[in-house]
């Protein structure tokens, strides 16, 4: 008969300890449960989060009932599935005990053929308290472990860190960007599947060799059998057709079909080429018979991938060579999209993805204190070409080593190298996240002084723990299960050398750095310049979302730095002390909260760039640049780009400018000389013409130059250099402005802006800024332009969407053409759109004539 599966819904959910019953919905967890029935408040709401912590404190039951039709009752194998369970869960059918899960990232199966009736049968699942669960787990240890993010005091625990026992979402315990929210629930699908007969039950398409003029690859198909059997497995693509006789012994059967495309189509990343993806059929046919008795299909693209660590003069390269070609990586750190997980759409799913390559970035790194996200976002990544950096789910803390804990692990990494391993946008498997460097075992007074809390025998006993997941368990599992996939110990990391050349720095000459000088050490802006890495995976600076997103959280009256709800949403203890630091050092006084956080976002957008264009320029040194972070998973001041709703911040647009295919980048050198820099990720030469004008603020042209230019594909050079001085001839260079075009055959390539002060000491004046309707565009493309220079302006439009280019400079006499464009539902990417009525300001707009109090 082959497969049937059958969904389960119709639940109903309650606090053990209580009586009545409400409607529940899966997948879903207990918080949008109580939310959907009235019980509590929006949790991201002001200082709601504060008054929820009782939820993770008490057990809660799930429950339906289900028929089994005929076709599932006559299968020879019938199994309860759940593909995500959250986290400490007792299961029952019938009141008959069949299983017990303890891990949010692995699926738990139970054989129910014996137990199940034709007729209303009882499914009841009871989540055990994670609080309650983990506590006593502190005292059997004899001490907490670092945990250096979980939130345990706004949960009521105190210092008792507990985070680190669950094998559950690690910023459920609360971040510095996120609510502590420690959700229990049916997060994934929850169904019936029955089968008799065979069953495939995985197809893998391991990659042995790969170019452009042939690719050598094992299938290996994995087939369940009911009983022996005879007959074929045929394995179809693209239209060619691979046979293989097969026996099948009762159980389990691993078939593997030898395969040779030649001249297949590659996948590339975004830039490169198109992300071609192939679909892998494999069918079970019975001798003579035409029908399938079992079939399955995956998808995924071909591809080269290796992560090139060569040593070289200054030390050794990090970069990824995709397909034979160096590729420099530009994207972001991505986090979950929600803190409740189930509530994330394939739409918004589809929108950060987009985002992506709408920006112009190559990869995403799934950092480790989320989730092993949907198969939705790496099926997009598929098809978008967006590289993924995958961590396995350990961040910012040390973890114990008992027997079941490495288990559990092992059975985890297993599965979800297993369920992803067909995806060609994974070319990373990360162990976790910044834990080498937070623990430093071989710098004694290194890393973030977790040593110091523990005698010697204790450390010990944790860094032998930390070997056991992160340099055996979890490598062993990628070699074993996605062969050939690279396998990165933490990140940061400079090598796995065992001693304290292995602990990353922020100028360490290989492996990956993540540079936190500016933001957590105040360090300025401009060492975004001379901090450099050979891969930077993190770096970072924060803003606040737009007014009309805190107003989703907030009142007039809590409009204020110190205010209790916006101190509720900045996670990050010192974060607003620290952006008003850095605003008072490089911007002029907003002139009110709404300002405030305008210029936040400008503030945020000037630091990235900087950060973007010093990694590129210094291409092939460095050859990765990942910002933290792409996204919020609710409304919050955060080192996100764009905001929980999806709204792009000023950064978005400036890495959208900064992340371009070819770019202009200037830089100063401490001689005076001002450099022009072109960087390439294409890997064609760009040859064309640059021009170079000084413009005062009124617009007149006060100097210019032009030059040839050539250079290498995939390259970054230095195409022209001025002298500071010479340009300047004694004029007041606060009121001035250079600007580089690059046409190539004519056609504009990029256009940079360098002013020769900081943004608080430009001579900026108020002016008109004009918008037109550009003639025959139906009303979604304008010309804006200015009668005195204009920073960051800032364009609004009634309606939702979002315009081509925003948060820019405007130079009179030098327009600006933007295009309204949106996304409908489902739509690959944005189009043309009717904005409705326009509006524009700048930073003139939000600047105080007097200094003012935003708290």
């Amino acid at each position: 008969m082959g497969e049937t599966k059958q969904v389960l819904d119709n639940w109903k959910f309650k606090a053990c300890k209580d009586g009545e019953w409400m409607a529940a919905v899966v997948p879903g967890c207990v918080h949008t449960d109580l939310l959907r029935n009235g019980i509590i408040a929006d949790p991201f709401y002001g200082t709601n989060e504060h008054d929820l912590q009782w939820i993770d404190k008490i057990d809660w039951e799930y429950e339906t009932s289900f028929d089994v039709p005929e076709a599932l009752r006559n299968a020879a194998s019938l199994q309860l599935v759940f593909d995500g369970l959250d986290t400490y869960a007792d299961v029952y059918v019938n009141g008959k005990h069949v299983l017990s899960a303890d891990n949010m990232f692995r699926t738990w199966k139970a054989d129910v053929k014996s137990i199940v009736k034709e007729k209303d049968n009882a499914l009841s699942i009871r989540f055990r308290s994670p609080v309650q669960e983990d506590l006593p787990k502190i005292d059997k240890l004899g001490y907490n472990l670092p945990a250096a993010n979980d939130q345990s005091e706004l949960g009521g625990l105190g210092e008792q860190k507990i985070s680190i026992f669950a094998r559950k979402a690690p910023y459920h315990y609360g971040w510095d960007w996120g609510p502590r929210f420690v959700t229990s629930g049916i997060w994934r699908e929850a169904r019936l599947e029955g089968w008799s007969g065979c069953k495939i039950s995985d197809v893998y398409v391991q990659q042995d060799h790969v170019s452009a003029a042939e690719a050598t690859l094992t299938v290996s198909v994995e087939i369940e059998a009911e009983l022996e059997w005879k007959g074929s497995v045929r394995l179809s693509t693209d239209g060619q057709i691979w046979e293989q006789a097969v026996n099948l012994k009762q159980g389990l059967n691993a078939v593997q079909i030898p395969v040779v495309i030649s001249e297949p189509k590659l996948w590339w990343s975004r830039g490169l080429g198109e992300a071609h993806l192939y679909t892998f059929t494999a069918e079970l046919l019975r001798d003579d018979e035409a029908e399938a008795v079992a079939a399955k299909s995956v998808r995924t693209g071909l591809r080269s991938v290796r992560l090139v660590r060569d040593k070289d003069a200054a030390g050794a390269t990090f970069y990824f060579e995709l397909n034979g070609v160096p590729v420099f990586a530009k994207g972001a750190n991505h986090i979950p999209n929600d803190s409740f997980i189930t509530d994330v759409t394939d739409e918004r799913y589809r929108h950060e993805i987009v985002t992506a390559v709408e920006s112009n970035m190559n990869m995403l790194r799934v950092w480790g204190g989320g989730i092993y996200e949907q198969s939705i976002f790496y099926e997009l990544c598929d098809e978008y070409g967006i590289l993924v950096w995958q961590d396995f789910m350990f961040a910012c803390s040390m973890y114990p080593g008992d027997e079941s804990f490495l288990n559990n692990v092992r059975q985890e990494a297993e599965e979800n190298v297993r369920r992803l391993r067909n995806h060609p946008s994974i070319v990373l498997w990360c162990g976790n996240n910044e834990i080498d460097s937070a623990w430093a075992q071989y710098d004694e007074d290194g890393g973030w002084g977790w040593k110091k809390n523990y005698n010697q025998e204790q450390r010990a006993t944790i860094w032998a723990d930390y070997e056991a997941v992160f340099h055996r368990i979890l490598p062993e599992a990628v070699t074993a299960f996605a062969p050939g996939t690279e396998y990165w110990p933490s990140s940061p990391l400079i090598s796995l050398s065992g001693d304290i050349n292995q602990h990353a720095h922020p100028l360490s000459g290989e492996g990956d750095v993540h540079y936190w000088g500016v933001w957590h050490a105040v360090e300025p802006f401009e060492n975004y310049n001379v901090k450099i890495g050979r891969f930077m995976s993190e770096y970072g600076f924060q803003s606040f979302p737009e007014y009309d997103t805190v107003m989703t959280f907030a009142v007039e009256q809590d409009l204020a730095l110190d205010s209790k709800v916006m101190r509720a949403h900045q996670k990050n203890g010192d974060g607003n002390r620290l952006i008003k630091e850095y605003m008072d050092i490089y911007m002029n006084e907003p002139k009110d909260f709404p300002s405030f956080l305008y210029m936040s976002q400008v503030l945020q957008a000037e630091a990235m760039k900087m950060a973007i264009e010093a990694h590129r320029r210094k291409m092939p040194y460095c050859m990765g640049t990942l910002y933290w972070q792409m996204n919020d998973c609710w409304p919050v001041a955060s080192w996100a780009g764009m905001d929980y709703y999806g709204k792009w911040k000023a950064m978005q647009y400036y890495a959208r400018r900064s992340f371009g295919d070819t770019i202009l980048s200037f830089d100063r050198s401490d001689s005076g000389k001002i450099n022009v820099h072109v960087v390439t990720d294409g890997l064609s030469p760009v040859s064309g013409l640059l021009k170079i004008t000084l413009y005062d603020f009124a617009g007149e042209q006060l100097k210019q130059d032009f030059a040839a230019v050539a250079t290498r594909g995939n390259s970054a050079a230095v195409v022209y250099s001025l002298d500071e001085k010479v340009w300047l001839e004694g004029r007041d260079a606060g009121s001035l402005v250079l600007l580089a075009e690059l046409d190539q055959s004519e056609h504009p390539v990029d256009c940079k802006e360098f002013y020769f002060v900081c943004a608080k000491e430009l001579k900026l004046a108020s002016g008109a800024i004009r918008i037109t309707e550009v003639e025959g565009s139906n009303g979604t493309r304008y010309k804006v332009e200015t009668d005195v220079l204009a920073k960051q302006v800032w364009l609004s439009a009634e309606r939702e969407g979002r315009f081509s280019d925003n948060f820019f400079d405007l130079i009179p006499g030098v327009a600006k053409t933007v295009e309204f464009c949106r996304r409908e539902s489902g739509e690959a990417m944005s189009r043309p759109a009717v904005p409705g009525r326009v509006t524009a300001r700048s930073m003139i707009d939000f600047l105080a004539e007097n200094k003012v109090d935003i708290g």
